[in-house]
């Protein structure tokens, strides 16, 4: 019913969306990482709607698939509820079923038999429209989202490694597949060979008799290639990729998974000159393997979508990657921070949120998996890092485990926000006496790791009044650095009618477009790279940095025949960007390239 979708967002901050926002059509994703945060929603939200809560202990068997398919049950049961509830409300001011059409976007079919609805008298011909308009309500999807690289091995209390099948990121699918859902999963964070031959053992992945898919898949990816790959590796599985949701390297919220400088425009044009002949090759091969294990194929090709999501921020922006590129949905996250009928924020985060400044949002090393993070400045989860150092006890207490992975100094992989990796690391560094500077630009390094797996899942325990997880209350967030030109706490109504254009929600600050914003994200990244590389580069970091500088020079000149190619009705999305362009390639041109070693 929607040209939208809500991504998922951190571990807790879309939670319970699809309770918040699915009865109108808008669809989002639930994270299913973390089964104790999962394991309290459950709990309060049967509360919430009086349905009876059993428990399901850790030492119960394979509690964590468990707990997913419990959790994702209810929601799905929820929702059903709600939207049922909400067919038979009658077309008055202020209910939900005439906020579910006034919501929706002006060119859809439905809007319009609305608006007809609205302008006829009261009688037969009303009732009969009314009722065919109840008719036409559908619920948003309720989709899941699990981040490949969490797949750890689990252990057994003797120290046993447990089969695979009980490692975090199969017992997550595991639970999403065994649920009611008719949805998809997203992964996202990369290619994970094991978990996506996991995939195969559940029949709801392939095709019915029709050519239905009850469970559909879902691929974040940065750029084609990589689509392209990991479409085929499935499709040889003769599993289907419903979905390619492309996002920004560089302007999202989350970690930040850079491309070797390929841009969102030239990779969405690639998409789009592909994109049937992707569709026809990956069937060739999914139904070459679906016959193989013996299973109906697709008499037709089935449908692949092309969603895009990172850094969009107003209507001409949104229409123009749906009518210039034809992708069938865009990705707006970020902004939804600033909406509580929408996410789980906790009020002192989303104060801090609705009044942040520009400078307040960067891109850290936080992150326990190495990767770079965007981020806000001075959430309590980094105030709570800096006390831990002031005292003399840097790291975190490790309870949840997801994001342990550096087996530097155990058997077991331990995750370096612990403390008792950041204690061993430390140990190991003053071992070397070093000077004073590099010892403290390496101290810092380590110490500045935050607990991820609690602080991104804290903030919807304290909105919904429940205990922090382990006494542990401090708060990260991942807010992508378009949220600098948004300020306030917005409704739902308000933020989805930014969306179509029917009002603007931007603050004052100047805003280019969105475009442009990537460039120069991407600009001072590849400064940063050529910096840290500058005396040390090898020969293959050479050809990376090389690689990376002629992507964006070549991403510069795409941008300069789009607008210069586009009519004129596109160049209220595109704006003046040749000053723009201009600036960012000598900004480019002027970076220091370091001297690499000879390749051996």
């Amino acid at each position: 019913m929607h040209k939208f979708h809500i991504p998922v967002m951190g571990i807790g901050f879309t939670i319970d969306t699809p309770i918040k926002v699915a009865r109108f059509g808008i669809s989002s994703v639930i994270s299913i990482v973390e089964d104790e945060l999962i394991e309290e929603m459950r709990k309060f939200h049967c509360q919430q709607t009086g349905e009876k809560y059993i428990p399901i202990k850790t030492r119960e068997e394979d509690y964590r698939a468990r707990r997913i398919t419990a959790y994702l049950n209810l929601v799905h049961r929820i929702v059903q509820r709600q939207t049922e509830q909400l067919r038979q409300l009658p077309f008055e001011p202020g209910t939900e079923i005439m906020k579910y059409f006034e919501m929706l976007p002006e060119d859809s079919p439905a809007k319009k038999q609305f608006n007809e609805m609205l302008a006829l008298e009261d009688g037969t011909d009303k009732d009969l429209l009314q009722k065919q308009l109840r008719s036409l309500i559908l619920a948003g999807s309720i989709d899941v989202n699990i981040m490949s690289k969490l797949d750890k091995t689990n252990y057994e209390k003797d120290g046993t490694p447990l089969p695979a099948e009980y490692a975090d990121g199969h017992a997550a699918l595991r639970g999403f597949a065994q649920s009611e859902l008719n949805a998809s999963v997203i992964f996202s964070a990369g290619f994970n060979p094991r978990l996506y031959a996991y995939i195969e053992t559940f029949s709801d992945f392939f095709p019915d008799i029709n050519g239905e898919l009850k469970k559909k898949i879902i691929l974040k990816v940065s750029d084609y290639r990589s689509a392209i790959t990991q479409g085929k590796l499935l499709a040889k599985k003769g599993l289907w990729v419903s979905e390619f949701r492309i996002e920004s390297g560089l302007n999202c919220g989350g970690h930040a998974f850079a491309t070797d400088g390929l841009l969102l425009g030239p990779i969405l044009e690639e998409f789009k000159n592909n994109r049937s002949a992707l569709a026809l090759e990956l069937m060739g091969i999914c139904n070459q393997a679906l016959a193989t294990k013996g299973i109906s194929s697709f008499a037709n090709t089935p449908e692949i979508r092309v969603t895009v999501q990172g850094g969009i921020g107003t209507a001409h922006e949104n229409n123009f990657l749906l009518d210039y590129y034809q992708t069938d949905s865009t990705g707006w996250g970020s902004p939804f921070l600033l909406v509580p009928e929408a996410t789980e924020v906790d009020e002192e985060t989303l104060q801090q949120l609705a009044t942040a400044k520009q400078e307040d949002y960067y891109l850290s090393n936080i992150s326990p998996l190495g990767i770079p993070f965007n981020n806000l400045r001075n959430t309590t989860s980094e105030t709570q890092r800096k006390a831990r150092i002031a005292k003399g006890r840097p790291g975190s207490p490790c309870y949840k485990k997801f994001l342990s992975s550096n087996t530097e100094f155990t058997e077991v992989p331990i995750c370096t926000a612990s403390r008792q990796y950041q204690e061993l690391k430390i140990k190991q560094l003053k071992a070397q006496n070093l000077p004073v500077e590099v010892y403290e630009k390496e101290y810092d390094n380590i110490v500045a790791k935050e607990c991820l797996c609690t602080g991104l899942g804290t903030s919807a325990l304290l909105k919904a009044g429940l205990p922090p997880s382990h006494k542990l209350s401090a708060v990260a967030i991942c807010p992508g650095p378009n949220l600098a030109y948004f300020s306030g706490v917005f409704s739902l109504k308000q933020m989805v009618d930014h969306i179509y254009g029917r009002i603007n929600a931007l603050n004052s600050v100047p805003r280019p477009n969105m475009f442009v914003n990537e460039l120069a994200l991407y600009v001072d990244y590849f400064k940063k790279e050529a910096g840290r590389l500058m005396n040390n580069a090898t020969a293959q970091q050479g050809r990376y940095l090389r690689t990376f500088q002629s992507n964006l020079l070549s991403g510069i000149e795409y941008y300069r025949k789009l607008a210069n190619g586009l009519k004129l009705e596109a160049s209220t999305f595109l704006g003046n960007m040749a000053d723009e362009l201009n600036r960012m390639e000598r900004s480019l041109l002027d970076i220091a390239m370091p001297v690499t070693e000879k390749a051996t």
